[in-house]
Parts: C-alpha cells; sequence; structure tokens
C-alpha cells in the first residue's frame, strides 16, 4: 500500500533533527505504538462484529472491556503499548499475540548475535547501543535456550538412505563437565547425498575422539534410516576403519590424505617441511596406485634415514590411501580428503574461539548448531558432481538402484 507523500509531509513538518524521527520520543516511535494499537483494535472490532460505541453491539453478549499495558521490545526501542481487552476475556491479538513482549524478528537477531560467538553480555550492550533496549541476560538466555528443542529435533531427524559419500571428523571445545572445566570432542558427519548436496548429518559430544566413541555415532546413523554409504572419508584414529566396517561392512574406507600429511610432517623440522611435503605431494598425485607405491619407495631411499617413521606411517596405512586411485583426478578431489569437514570445522573454531569455555554441553551444541546453520546455507551441489556419480554407477551401480528404489 503506498504512502501519500501529504500526509507524509504534514507528519515530518517541523522536523529539525534526526533525534525528531528516530529518537527516544521521535515520530517513529510514537507511530509504531499509534499503528499497533489501531491494528489491535481493528481486530477486537472484526471479532466482535461492531465499531466501538456502535449501537447494534448492545445485548450482544461480549463488549469493549478497557485496556491492559505491557510493553514491547523491538527494533524501535522499547514502547508501552495499550492492548484492548474484551469482556468475556477471548480476545487473541494477531499482530502482538498474548504474552509476546518482543516484537517479531528481535528474537532472530539475539540468535545472530548469539550464533556468531557474542557473549551474553556483549549481545546485551550490541542492543542497548543500536537499538536502546535494555534486555536482561535473563531474556537472553531464555531466547537461546528456546533453540535446544530444535536441537533435539534436527539430531534425531530421519536420514536419507544412501549418502555416496560421509566424512567424519572431531574438533575439540572447552566446555564444563561434571564440575570442571575440559578439552571435549565434537564429533561432526557431513553426507553428500547422491543429488550433490551436502549436509550435517549430525553433531555429537565425548571425552576424546575415539573408535568407541564412532561406533556408537555411526549406528546412530543407521538407526536413524541409513542403508548403505559408498565412501567414508576418515583420519587415521586406530579402529575408526573397523569401526564403520563393522555397521556398514561394504563401506570403502578412503584415509584422509590431509591428515595423513598433517601427521607426517610432525616428524620433520621446520626447514625441511617445505621439501618433504614435495615429495609426498608426488606420492598422492601419482597416476596410479602402482606408480604412487614407487614414489613411496624412491621417498624412503631419499628420506629413509632421517625420517623413516614416515615412510612407515603411510606404509601402516596404505591400504586405506590407494583407494582413490581408481578415479579420474577430478573426482579424488572430492573423496581423498576430509576438506569438507575441515572448512565447516575452521568456521565453527572462529565462534568457539571468542569464548574461553562453554558452562554445559548443551551451550555449545546450541551455538555450533546454530553457527553450522549459517555456514551450510551457502553450501552448493558439490562440484564435478555429475562426473562422480558417474563413475561411482559403473562400480556400485546395484547399490544405488537399490537405494533409489
Amino acid at each position: 500500500m503506498a504512502l501519500d507523500d501529504d500526509l507524509l509531509d504534514k507528519l515530518i513538518e517541523g522536523y529539525q533533527k534526526p533525534e525528531d524521527l528516530i529518537g527516544e520520543n521521535g515520530l517513529l516511535k510514537q507511530l509504531t505504538k499509534r499503528l499497533i494499537e489501531r491494528a489491535m483494535n481493528a481486530e477486537l472490532t472484526h471479532q466482535l462484529g461492531y465499531a466501538k460505541h456502535d449501537p447494534q453491539g448492545r445485548g450482544s453478549g461480549n463488549s469493549r472491556n478497557g485496556k491492559s499495558r505491557k510493553k514491547l521490545k523491538g527494533d524501535f526501542g522499547e514502547i508501552e503499548i495499550e492492548v484492548p481487552r474484551d469482556r468475556e476475556g477471548d480476545f487473541e491479538p494477531k499482530i502482538v499475540p498474548k504474552h509476546q513482549r518482543r516484537f517479531d524478528g528481535f528474537d532472530d537477531k539475539i540468535l545472530s548475535m548469539y550464533a556468531r560467538g557474542m557473549t551474553t553480555r556483549e549481545i546485551q550492550g550490541h542492543l542497548q547501543e543500536i537499538y536502546g533496549v535494555e534486555v536482561s541476560p535473563s531474556l537472553i538466555s531464555e531466547v537461546t535456550d528456546s533453540v535446544w528443542e530444535e536441537v533435539q529435533t534436527w539430531q534425531s531427524r530421519p536420514l536419507e538412505r544412501m549418502y555416496a559419500i560421509v566424512y567424519l571428523d572431531a574438533l575439540f571445545v572447552k566446555m564444563r563437565h561434571e564440575g570442571r572445566v575440559e578439552n571435549r570432542s565434537v564429533y561432526v558427519a557431513i553426507g553428500i547425498g547422491l543429488d550433490g548436496r551436502k549436509e550435517v548429518l549430525g553433531l555429537w559430544t565425548g571425552d576424546t575422539e575415539g573408535s568407541k566413541f564412532w561406533l556408537l555415532v555411526i549406528t546412530e546413523l543407521k538407526n536413524r534410516g541409513v542403508e548403505d554409504i559408498l565412501i567414508a572419508c576418515v583420519d587415521g584414529l586406530k579402529g575408526f576403519p573397523e569401526a564403520i566396517e563393522a555397521v556398514f561392512p561394504k563401506v570403502q574406507v578412503q584415509l584422509c590424505i590431509v591428515h595423513l600429511i598433517r601427521n607426517s610432517l610432525k616428524f620433520v623440522g621446520h626447514k625441511e617441511r617445505k621439501a618433504v611435503a614435495q615429495d609426498l605431494k608426488a606420492i598422492y598425485t601419482a597416476p596410479t596406485a602402482e606408480a604412487a607405491d614407487q614414489e613411496l619407495k624412491d621417498f624412503a631411499e631419499k628420506w629413509g634415514k632421517t625420517h623413516r617413521a614416515i615412510e612407515g606411517l603411510w606404509r601402516r596405512h596404505w591400504e586405506r590411501v590407494i583407494p582413490f586411485f581408481a578415479f579420474p583426478p577430478e573426482i579424488r578431489k572430492i573423496i581423498y580428503t576430509t576438506n569438507a569437514v575441515e572448512s565447516l570445522n575452521m568456521s565453527l573454531r572462529k565462534i568457539t574461539k571468542m569464548r574461553a569455555s562453554f558452562p554445559s554441553e548443551q551451550a555449545a551444541l546450541k551455538l555450533l548448531y546454530l553457527a553450522l546453520k549459517n555456514v551450510s546455507a551457502k553450501w552448493e551441489t558439490t562440484h564435478h558432481w555429475a562426473a562422480a556419480l558417474n563413475q561411482f554407477t559403473l562400480l556400485w551401480e546395484d547399490r544405488i538402484r537399490a537405494a533409489r528404489a
């Protein structure tokens, strides 16, 4: 609905400074108050079926019964509004429902700030500074606590029957547990469906990253509807591949090359890191598994005297390293690294490092959930997915057909 320019000119008549419009008692706040009150009075008129002072309302069985006052918070600051009542107490305003103390969208602003890692004190100060609204810590907690039910629903939601790729990793977050602050593992699982779209399958917390806990995670995924996984990309944790295969026997486990390189370079001094990393790259970029094996032998011959532990590390995991050589180079980039998880974890760490620690696991999971919603909203279909799916179909056509049936 277009506003009449003459009406606007009349409203701002006498305007001299910004405070006249947007100040504590400015025109914008007065208009907001009057429009809300007029809208509620119109709603009551519609419900009763007659206008105020209309004779046809006599003996109708219900009538207006004065007004009550309440304060309402919003982008405009805080205003006190008068809410009309009816004698029977049936009137339920739609524009500002009963018991609502914050205008639509105000809670979303609190959650948006919380999702970016701001503390309760910082949110409180920001709302006061930007909107001139005094918000108590208990109100902020009330708003953020309302997310927990959403987190629980999301965590238990049904999943797809098949994921082409599942990436599994963990990050560490300081949180209070059983009366003391400690580093706790937050386990993250990301799945790529047959349509090439990524989704976070869940978040879990545990004492430390371990294969026994991962077994519980994998079992939960199965209980939520996952029947098959083509490829699981994991780090080098001992017993991790066996935990996955115990639940999904047909899965192909691919060790994350990024983790393997990172662990390899722990044995290398700063001066040699670049040269060693370059020679390791020759291994995982080789055209075939046989060529990669020869590159590893060449690496051992060159660096064996000083860095024998690196060759041993790669040899111990070799059967989990080479599966991706069955795919063309553009698809290897999708499956041989947990970059999808690493990128997400990096975004989450930026948020969590703003907090010294969390008062509880629930508080940490609420923040991580809101943060990953922001991150995953920008995700697009995985690059080169059509080519990848064609390769997967050649290898596992029966399993893919069964999942789509």
